[in-house]
């Protein structure tokens, strides 16, 4: 993962760790207090949220403790790899895009972040600029052609 993936997840562990648990388990004690918990729907809401909030606790950090943390500032070279900038062009359509390839749970189409296991960044790996890459789409096979790779 980058080093901003690890720093998101690292974030979000401590924010669960100190402000989440907490506000959780005074919502349980309150729930509590208020007797028969066997038709208390606050206690049983509290109770799950907590369940969840133990869940991802304990999956990022198992993420954490398995991560290899790439600076993408030391790499370079014209192929496209993890941590890569890729920009593609639609052949279809022209719409260009500038994607960079990063670890599944750092994936954000929206914000320019690829998935390394999406299809598309699969398709670009290994690539160099002016080719082309043709993914299958449930709407068909489209091609992009990688106009640019850089390393930001």
């Amino acid at each position: 993962m980058t080093g901003e993936g690890y720093r998101s997840l690292d974030e979000e562990l401590k924010r669960l760790k100190t402000l989440e648990r907490p506000a959780v388990i005074a919502a349980i004690s309150e729930a509590r207090a208020h007797g028969d918990l066997s038709e208390n729907a606050e206690y049983h809401a509290a109770k799950e949220r907590q369940g969840w909030i133990e869940g991802r606790i304990a999956e990022i950090e198992d993420k954490i403790s398995r991560a290899q943390i790439i600076d993408v500032s030391k790499l370079s070279g014209t192929q496209v790899k993890f941590g890569a900038t890729v920009t593609v062009v639609d052949e279809d359509t022209e719409d260009e895009a500038r994607y960079q390839i990063v670890g599944e749970h750092e994936a954000d189409v929206k914000q320019g972040r690829l998935s390394l296991t999406s299809p598309l960044a699969r398709g670009m790996i290994g690539k160099e600029s002016g080719d082309v890459v043709e993914v299958i789409t449930p709407t068909g096979v489209k091609a992009y052609e990688i106009l640019k790779v850089e390393w930001v």
